[in-house]
């Protein structure tokens, strides 16, 4: 179990680091060849920040653990929004201008919604994966046609001042780029091995994990960008992580699991993670889309989210054993 623990932290640690690599290089590279920044920061970096779900989700169900790579993407939805945007609104409220953002929140609500529907039947096979996968390529067509006309669109400045601050030669780059993918690849081989053993070791199921260490571990790459743009206050950019990373996580890294594995699900998934992660997706529409005027998630709001993230794991933690 101590070598679980180990292999636990320590993939976690470079899977942290080298998504940071992944997402910086394909960031400049993509600034280097001419690319919009707004479509940067909806695309690159909203793919970025996923690969690491993506990547642990895919070597989890390849090797045979669906219930983990279900509990990464389900769980690291959670994460986002209870956690990530709670303790970010804390540190700094959240204001939303970006038309873009205020279009993407309902999509997300839909999106959600779509995916609990097919997941009604208790089975996510390779045709429900398929069509999550081409769901994702639709609205990432619509992403970046979106982005094209609306050039001015607040987020982009936001962008383009990131991308000056973080400027690298292009084959430098380039390099964080491969080298960043490839370790993503090894961290998550050491993550998924570790994170099976610790749930043999205890007795509880792969999902829990996937909820819950696993969840948060993948996570940590949003909670460090959405952080950081806060406090310089892109908070269009903080709140446009999330949004990106949910997407991703519904659509892609859940449809690539289920393509390589199809997976049956278990009663807990359908009657306690998918509604809260729902719940919570109708919340973060509510407070980030803005009625009356630009969204606005102050501290008070932060504060409730936090602490909705902490009520729902130790209801996991005290009912996994």
């Amino acid at each position: 179990m101590l070598i679980a623990l180990v292999a636990i932290f320590s993939g976690l640690a470079l899977l942290v680091w080298s998504a940071g690599r992944f997402v910086e290089g394909a960031a400049i590279t993509a600034g280097h060849f001419g690319m919009p920044p707004l479509l940067v920061g909806m695309v690159v970096v909203g793919f970025g920040t996923s690969a690491p779900e993506m990547v642990v989700s895919a070597l989890a169900a390849t090797q045979g653990n669906p219930g983990l790579a279900l509990g990464n993407a389900y769980g690291s939805n959670i994460t986002n929004i209870a956690l990530i945007l709670g303790i970010t609104a804390l540190m700094a409220p959240i204001a939303v201008h970006s038309q873009v953002m205020r279009k993407e929140l309902p999509i997300l609500i839909l999106v959600t919604l779509f995916a609990g529907w097919q997941l009604f039947d208790g089975m996510l096979s390779r045709v429900d994966a398929l069509i999550l996968i081409g769901v994702f390529f639709g609205l990432l067509g619509w992403s970046i046609w979106s982005g094209l006309r609306n050039p001015s669109d607040p987020m982009a400045s936001e962008v383009a001042t990131e991308l000056e601050v973080h400027a690298m030669p292009v084959g430098k780059a380039l390099f964080w780029l491969v080298a960043g993918l490839l370790l993503l690849v090894v961290s998550s081989r050491i993550l998924v091995w570790g994170a099976v053993d610790l749930a043999t070791a205890f007795g509880v199921s792969d999902l829990i994990i996937g909820l819950t260490i696993v969840a948060v571990g993948t996570s940590l790459p949003e909670l460090a960008s959405s952080v950081i743009a806060a406090r310089k206050g892109e908070h269009d950019l903080a709140l446009g992580n999330i949004l990106g990373s949910n997407l991703f996580n519904t659509l892609a890294v859940v449809g690539i699991a289920g393509l390589i594995s199809p997976m049956a699900l278990s009663d807990e998934v359908l009657v306690r993670d998918f509604p809260v992660m729902i719940a919570l997706t109708v919340v973060l529409f509510v407070l980030g889309y803005g009625f009356r005027g630009p969204g606005r998630i102050n501290r008070l709001e932060g504060a409730a989210l936090l602490a909705a993230f902490v009520a729902y794991t130790l209801y996991l933690v005290t009912t996994a054993f």
